[in-house]
């Protein structure tokens, strides 16, 4: 900075006329700051995703069989935050698949994110989670996939329909991920029990 300073004075001294943009340059330069916490704030990146991606889909398989398929419109990857995770803002669908490599459950959601050092989904808004086999559908505004136990969860109100009934999990529910064995937690609703005659 200080060698432009000395090129500009220079330049007013044989032109004879740059008293007042002198005055003005001198301040500007003396704004100029170099405190290294705020060069550090403006040059962080680690809110900015490493990897970004539209129209994705991801395969996990076991022993050549498909077991998970996930499909989103977009993928966001932040490695360098504590914990790291990948985001997926406008939603996504996961479908899982039985031996027979049929899709025998679903979950969609509004948003997610994967945190893959514990191996674990937070899905967010208008998550819906259906068994295809029997129609069974669970209605919530929060669940997570724990990949490693195979089991969808969560603490926040949760509707299931089935067949011929509706239930109420107050607090929550528990099942494992292809929905055949799920609990709801603080349960309540109307079962429909027919007469025997």
């Amino acid at each position: 900075m200080e060698w432009l300073f000395i090129i500009f004075a220079t330049m007013c001294r044989s032109i004879g006329y740059c008293t007042g943009t002198l005055l003005m340059l001198t301040l500007l330069l003396s704004g100029c700051e170099n405190d290294i916490e705020h060069i550090n704030i403006l040059t962080d990146q680690t809110e900015t995703p490493i990897l970004k991606s539209k129209n994705i889909e991801v395969i996990y398989s076991d022993s050549a069989k498909v077991k998970v398929q996930i499909i989103a419109a977009l993928y966001q990857s932040f490695p360098d935050v504590d914990p790291p995770y990948d985001e997926f803002p406008e939603g996504m669908e996961v479908y899982f698949y039985n031996d027979s490599m049929k899709i025998e459950s679903e979950i969609r959601s509004d948003y997610t994110i994967y945190y893959p050092q514990k191996q674990l989904w937070h899905a967010t808004g208008n998550v819906i989670a259906r068994r295809l086999d029997n129609g069974d559908a669970l209605y919530t505004e929060e669940l997570f996939w724990d990949m490693e136990k195979e089991i969808i969860y969560s603490d926040s109100y949760t509707r299931v329909h089935n067949e011929e009934n509706i239930l109420y999990g107050k607090r929550g529910f528990k099942s494992n991920q292809n929905l055949s064995n799920w609990q709801l937690i603080g349960s309540s609703g109307t079962i429909n029990v027919q007469d025997e005659e």
